[in-house]
């Protein structure tokens, strides 16, 4: 089978991987309501997606420089075994601890499938054509991210949600056989492994910054003040581990993510476009749901069609986008416009309230899926397309670190802000009358209120039971029992929609100043093979980008 024949059979089989790595980043959103009702940890929840995000986002740049030097496929092998093994062991968890380790493990094998995806299409084709490729990645990364939140919520009200881990299996065991199949050993052209080492003490100064950034970030304000010995210990380690892992990859051989990149500015712009851009679009996927389930009532498979909406136009703009990227060549007219019209969806969300309607919800959806849509193609392109063919696998890698890293902080930042909002609205909800006369009344009522608790409340079934215990109160209170109760509900639904609009507030600011940033993107003309230019010949592109 020659490569030309050998394409199709390749991109199916990355897609396949894809399917996964994109499916687990939204599968688990509707569930996540299920999951803290019976773990009793919604103070941890932005941990099942932070420790996955937060563990691909440490390998996706060692992966990155290992696919240049060895090649993609024995990667994305070795990626989809890790993955499914975190899958099957997450649907066995007992606890929120074994979850958040499990999905860890995961993100492990998420980082190899994520880059390499990326990667291969830059290996197929030359810049000017991926555009309408990249539109398609983004396009089986929208579907997935509808098919996520659907999927999740079904097999949840179906099954278990243990299932929504469990469903991996079968796809990944088709992915395997895909990329075994069709794609050669070595996709790319990889230099010669001898003169290339992979910079381990980076990648470990690189995780010693991440992981007590995104402990302060999650802890902060919650668990612990922000000026506790806690919080200030884990940003003074995360600070000294950044400054010895910009030291080291100044003068590391080969370094985890080359300084000189940043001298770029495609590159530069890029990863603060789509770290920003990250942060909103998991913002949404995460608590949206939680809005539909906590304060609308609905099922955990209605809060997932919910968002398809969104999935949806994240797929048409991603297309569109990748379209009139190959026919015109112009990335950064699009750019602007998917920042401007995300910030715009951002701002909306910021507006939701327990009289929101479903409709006012996808209209909202619709908004910031054709901005998220537009964006995805866009980047990935232009920073592929302004370095040397021979660094595709660092330079992708250096741009979904970012992303991934983006969506990693939001996912702390944003779960923290909610954490902190709803303990200020509750901190007097032990005095509300409920409260007093369901003590009174029948001391086994679970009436302890706190961020991990507040879901048992809101859930359908939480509410029938602790309506069914009203049967043994005293008789002559009843009645007032349970109007005391539907008030207490509306204090609970309201403290949650509005602590969940000042997460969307400070998204819209993070979307804004993105919008900043992307009016600076430069726009170079679009390679249409993978050797430089005509106006090139002769003189290769460096490591920044220059001629």
């Amino acid at each position: 089978m020659t490569h030309k024949q050998s394409t199709p059979l390749i991109l199916a089989g990355v897609m396949l991987s894809m399917i996964l790595a994109s499916l687990d980043q939204t599968i688990v959103a509707t569930a996540m309501p299920k999951i803290v009702e019976e773990f009793q940890g919604l103070s941890h929840i932005s941990w099942v997606f932070t420790s996955y995000m937060l563990a691909t986002a440490v390998t996706v740049p060692i992966y990155g420089k290992l696919s240049d030097v060895f090649g993609r496929r024995n990667l994305v092998l070795l990626a989809i075994i890790i993955f499914l093994v975190g899958s099957a062991l997450a649907g066995a968890s007992q606890n929120m601890t074994q979850l958040i380790f499990c999905r860890a493990l995961q993100g492990v094998g998420s980082g190899a499938i994520m880059v390499n995806s990326f990667s291969v299409i830059g290996d197929l084709f030359p810049p000017a054509q991926r555009g309408k490729v990249q539109g398609l990645f983004g396009a089986v990364f929208g579907i997935t991210s509808v098919a996520g939140p659907l999927l999740g919520g079904w097999l949840t009200d179906s099954f278990s949600w243990r299932w929504i881990f469990y469903v991996n299996i079968p796809v990944g065991m088709a992915a395997l056989a895909v990329i075994f199949a069709g794609a050669p050993p070595k996709i790319s052209n990889p230099h010669e492994a001898k003169n290339h080492s992979i910079d381990y003490l980076g990648a470990i100064l690189l995780t010693a910054t991440l992981v007590p950034l995104l402990l302060a970030l999650v802890w902060g304000g919650s668990q612990y003040p922000w000026g506790s010995p806690e919080i200030v210990t884990l940003l003074v380690v995360a600070l000294i581990a950044l400054f010895a892992f910009i030291w080291r990859e100044i003068r590391a051989k080969d370094p985890i993510v080359s300084p000189s990149l940043f001298k770029n500015r495609v590159f530069t712009v890029s990863i603060i476009a789509t770290f920003l851009a990250s942060l909103g679009m998991f913002g949404s996927i995460l608590f949206i749901p939680v809005f539909a389930q906590g304060v609308a009532g609905f099922s955990a498979t209605n809060s997932g069609l919910i968002l398809m909406p969104m999935m949806i136009s994240i797929v048409v703009g991603s297309m569109f986008a990748g379209q009139v990227m190959s026919r015109t060549g112009n990335y950064k007219i699009l750019a602007i416009a998917g920042m401007v019209i995300a910030t715009v969806g951002m701002l909306l969300f910021s507006q939701i309230s327990e009289t929101t309607s479903q409709f006012s919800l996808v209209l909202r959806m619709i908004t910031m899926g054709i901005g998220l849509g537009f964006t995805m193609p866009v980047f990935t392109v232009a920073v592929q397309n302004a370095f040397a063919h021979k660094h595709l696998g660092e330079v992708t890698a250096g741009i979904q670190l970012f992303r991934t890293v983006g969506a990693t902080v939001g996912g702390a930042v944003l779960g923290g802000v909610m954490n902190v909002q709803l303990a200020a609205r509750l901190s007097n909800i032990q005095s509300d009358p409920f409260i007093v006369m369901a003590k009174q009344a029948n001391p086994n009522i679970p009436v302890n209120i706190d961020s991990n608790t507040i879901q048992t409340f809101l859930s359908n079934t939480g509410q029938a039971q602790i309506r069914a215990g009203f049967e043994q109160a005293p008789a002559a209170i009843r009645d007032a029992l349970t109007n005391a109760f539907n008030n207490f509900l509306e204090i609970l639904r309201t403290a949650y929609s509005d602590s969940i609009d000042r997460v969307f507030i400070i998204g819209a600011i993070l979307m804004a100043v993105a919008v900043i940033a992307t009016i600076f993107l430069p726009q170079i003309a679009l390679r249409k093979s993978h050797h430089p230019m005509p106006e090139e010949l002769g003189v290769e592109r460096s490591i920044d980008g220059t001629v």
